[in-house]
């Protein structure tokens, strides 16, 4: 806790714990899973913890903040909304000032309704997204939105990154699968626009401007997401390409061939799996060393599964005869196609285990995936001799996690003080060359800050301001986030772990 600057917001304190009760506003004790990220990278110091239970006390602490800011501009005051604290890009814990508060939505978990003819649910924001998952499984439906960190993402964690996943080939982003938000304005308001319509056209779109704005405008409190049909039929196959031109030719005959039901197609390298197959051992990771790519397709159909089954094996031996698989092995249990999933899932947590690591969350057109792997790798091996490239991700829609792993036998963490900066602008200087995006799904937070100033057009910039400016004139919610602003500084975030 920063001694120094308690006494000056003892009275803000006091009144944040007369909101919540004098359990759930957090000033002492370890705060350790509120202030560090989940990379264990950085960590910063919460001039207070707060977990509202309901909208209308987060609505409250915002006000008490707004109010003891505008009575003292220039203090440093600011929210800091925090889900799962999942996130890779440090948007969710507090910088190293002391004058953060972290706002945990986690009490704010309910499944409000659930609304089968509408094919909708309305959640809070602190649900887990695998309660999501399974709540409409038990409706006999399916929630679309799937991510490795499922069992401690926040629903509203994923609105406020527009997180995407392993299912956005078929059913979207989080944003494609909003209809609704209830929303903590920066003054306190709150916005009931939990509609489940698919179509309203009743002024701006405030939803979509939400959706992604990772806290920065608001303060996401519950949403009303689609729902979708359980298919009848849900088939994986796991295969071996021989380059990645024959992953992309590949991914092209699927959509030719399997139509809308191709649900979802991941690309693993060689290097990723390895790691999997080395500290998850148990998951015997199926012909990994038979090629430099592996992929992971899934195919979800409404008819019964001997029908699927019989367009997929079709699809397969059609790419066999093209030559860009070279080998395939088909999910035969639903066991097996959990084991597929897990291994694809483990890759994350498997690089983590390997060491320090720079990470990269890109899109590309599809088209030029292969030249910019090709390419960046070269340069990247001129630049730093050694380095282990662990690339996989999301080929069917453009979204790979490009990440560089140290050299072997060299210390990772300094490996990424040293190289950190040098790495990430060739990476992106390649990706916006090809017409890309530095970040994919992940968010901008306040690791690639200085990232969107240097990429983004000053015209696009401009507009965010503007709109930052008008909904949160005081910079109170989540300052340093996204956007650099006249009260924070990227050098005063979360100091390196």
């Amino acid at each position: 806790m920063n001694t120094f600057s308690l006494p000056f917001f003892s009275p803000l304190i006091a009144s944040l714990r007369e909101i919540t009760g004098p359990d759930h506003t957090l000033t002492h004790g370890d705060l350790s899973a509120w202030q560090q990220d989940c990379r264990g990278r950085t960590a910063g110091v919460a001039l207070a913890v707060v977990r509202p239970a309901h909208t209308d006390q987060v609505a409250r602490v915002v006000r008490a903040c707004a109010l003891f800011l505008a009575q003292h501009p220039g203090c440093g005051l600011g929210i800091v909304p925090q889900g799962g604290n999942t996130g890779l890009v440090q948007g969710s814990t507090p910088d190293g000032s002391g004058r953060q508060i972290v706002l945990s939505l986690q009490r704010l978990n309910a499944v409000r309704h659930v609304d089968t003819a509408n094919l909708t649910m309305t959640l809070e924001a602190g649900c887990i997204l695998q309660t999501a998952q399974e709540c409409a499984d038990q409706a006999g439906l399916l929630f679309a939105l799937s991510l490795a960190a499922k069992g401690s993402c926040t629903v509203g964690g994923n609105l406020a990154t527009n997180a995407g996943g392993t299912q956005v080939l078929r059913y979207g982003n989080a944003r494609d699968l909003c209809l609704g938000l209830e929303v903590v304005t920066a003054s306190g308001d709150t916005w009931h626009g939990l509609r489940g319509l698919r179509k309203d056209n009743t002024g701006y779109d405030l939803r979509d401007l939400l959706v992604g704005s990772e806290g920065t405008l608001g303060i996401i409190t519950a949403a009303t997401f689609k729902l979708y049909p359980r298919p009848a039929s849900q088939l994986c196959a796991w295969g071996v390409v021989p380059s990645l031109p024959a992953a992309v030719r590949l991914l092209g005959l699927a959509h030719q061939q399997l139509g809308a039901g191709l649900t979802g197609f991941e690309l693993m390298g060689q290097l990723a799996l390895g790691l999997v197959a080395r500290h998850f051992a148990d998951l015997n990771v199926p012909l990994w060393q038979d090629g430099p790519y592996c992929v992971l397709l899934a195919y979800s159909d409404h008819r019964p599964e001997s029908v699927a089954l019989g367009v997929l094996l079709e699809c397969l031996e059609s790419a066999l005869a093209d030559g860009c698989l070279s080998n395939a092995v088909m999910a035969n249990s639903l066991a097996q196609a959990e084991t597929f999933w897990r291994i694809r899932e483990s890759l994350p947590a498997a690089q983590t285990r390997e060491g320090q690591n720079i990470k990269h969350d890109i899109a590309l057109p599809v088209s030029q995936v292969a030249q910019f792997v090709q390419t960046t790798d070269q340069r990247l091996q001129q630049t730093i001799a050694g380095l282990r490239m662990v690339t996989f991700g999301h080929l069917g829609d453009g979204n790979l996690h490009y990440n560089v792993q140290a050299p072997m036998g060299v210390d990772a963490c300094q490996f990424v003080l040293n190289h950190e900066e040098t790495v990430n602008r060739i990476v992106f200087d390649a990706v916006m060359a090809l017409g890309g995006s530095f970040s994919a799904e992940h968010g901008i937070g306040s690791l690639r800050v200085l990232q969107l100033q240097r990429y983004q057009s000053p015209v696009a910039l401009g507009m965010m301001q503007a709109i930052k400016k008008a909904l949160d004139p005081l910079h109170l919610l989540n300052p340093g986030r996204v956007l650099l602003t006249s009260h924070s500084s990227h050098s005063s975030h979360s100091s390196y772990l």
